[in-house]
């Protein structure tokens, strides 16, 4: 358990981080933000680094695999276009420390969220218990062949890059759907966004990112 000053000090830390980091770059939603500034972010790290876990930056969470610094997890949440009703199912694909679908899960009907790696999963499946979100079904498995069996999916977010938008995430999102991804090479990718509008589908090229790399059999094999 914290003390009550190391209490105050996360909770310090947490405020800070949504005016200098969020507000101060031109994160507007306020629903987010709210969310943002009470889902207590240092569960989601080793307890080595819950001093560091409103700071400005990715953290390493093992398994070669990073939980995403909070600008970048409040950027690709604000750029799925979320209803405010929050009557929309999300798909993630990567798993990871289970912030980002921490977050969505504060903010949406349900998530859904895929992880080829058991320990992350589990790790962040212990997380979702303390905090009691139910509304977060997971899966371990190769994350860019998606989750067929719950499709469509009104959004579906990428937390890993790959050369290309697996096809099969593009076949399971819903009309009307948007889909956010890091597309690119290993040291270099853009934040991609797909609208699908029937048959008819948007490409946009959004923001310069850095994400760990997708594995898998449309992702990066090694």
């Amino acid at each position: 358990m914290f003390g009550k000053k190391r209490e105050q000090d996360l909770d310090k830390a947490q405020q800070l981080m949504i005016e200098d980091q969020l507000k101060a770059r031109g994160i507007k939603n306020e629903q987010l933000l709210q969310v943002m500034g009470q889902l207590p972010r240092h569960l989601f790290v080793h307890p080595d680094q819950h001093n560091l876990a409103y700071s400005d930056k990715p953290l390493p969470i093992g398994q070669q695999q990073t939980i995403s610094q909070p600008y970048i997890v409040a950027h690709m949440t604000e750029l799925l276009n979320l209803p405010a009703d929050g009557n929309v199912t999300v798909l993630e694909v990567g798993t990871g420390s289970g912030y980002q679908a921490a977050v969505l899960s504060q903010l949406v009907k349900q998530v859904y969220t895929v992880e080829r790696i058991l320990a992350l999963a589990e790790n962040a499946h212990d997380v979702f218990k303390k905090l009691a979100l139910t509304n977060i079904k997971q899966t371990v498995t190769d994350g860019g062949y998606g989750w067929s069996n719950h499709a469509p999916f009104d959004r579906i977010i990428v937390t890993a890059a790959g050369p290309t938008i697996p096809p099969p995430l593009v076949d399971q999102l819903a009309d009307d759907g948007v889909l956010i991804a890091p597309v690119g090479g290993r040291n270099n990718q853009q934040l991609i966004r797909l609208t699908r509008q029937g048959a008819r589908i948007q490409h946009e090229n959004l923001t310069a990112v850095l994400f760990v790399p997708l594995r898998g059999e449309h992702g990066w094999q090694k």
